[in-house]
């Protein structure tokens, strides 16, 4: 079953708000700042809440993209390159000043960060997300 808006949207923030939570408190203590601990998190935290409010709006870009193939849906793939456009417009946003919290954040800490985080909410969904929402394919990524 393809997923649908809703359960896009909804995967991704149960996604961002838990193995990112968790990926977050992991890495923030390791990335290359100079930064003192607690705004490393305002920082790293701030990422977060910034890469879950534009991905709601990319999550709206990729379904009406998705309507031009066949199948509405991507490759896995492809899944993996959003980071590539999210990413940047999220250290577009960190750049401008945009991002409470992230003031002078360094290019390798959001580097890091986000490519940590990434990678570990795109492997949740397509590998260990399946084996406690059993039903969550079939009902179209919704879990609630």
């Amino acid at each position: 079953m393809v997923p649908t808006l809703a359960g896009r949207l909804q995967t991704r923030l149960f996604l961002l708000a838990t193995v990112g939570t968790l990926l977050t408190v992991l890495i923030t203590p390791v990335l290359p700042t100079d930064a003192p601990l607690g705004a490393a998190c305002r920082a790293s935290f701030g990422v977060l809440f910034t890469v879950a409010v534009i991905g709601l709006g990319w999550e709206l870009a990729y379904h009406g993209l998705q309507q031009f193939r066949w199948e509405k849906d991507w490759p896995m793939l492809f899944g993996l390159l959003t980071a590539l456009n999210e990413g940047l417009l999220v250290w577009l946003a960190v750049r401008a000043g945009a991002v409470p919290g992230a003031d002078g954040l360094a290019g390798a800490a959001f580097l890091v960060h986000f490519a940590v985080v990434w990678l570990g909410v795109w492997l949740t969904a397509n590998g260990p997300m399946r084996v406690p929402f059993l039903r969550w394919r079939f009902r179209g990524g919704r879990l609630i």
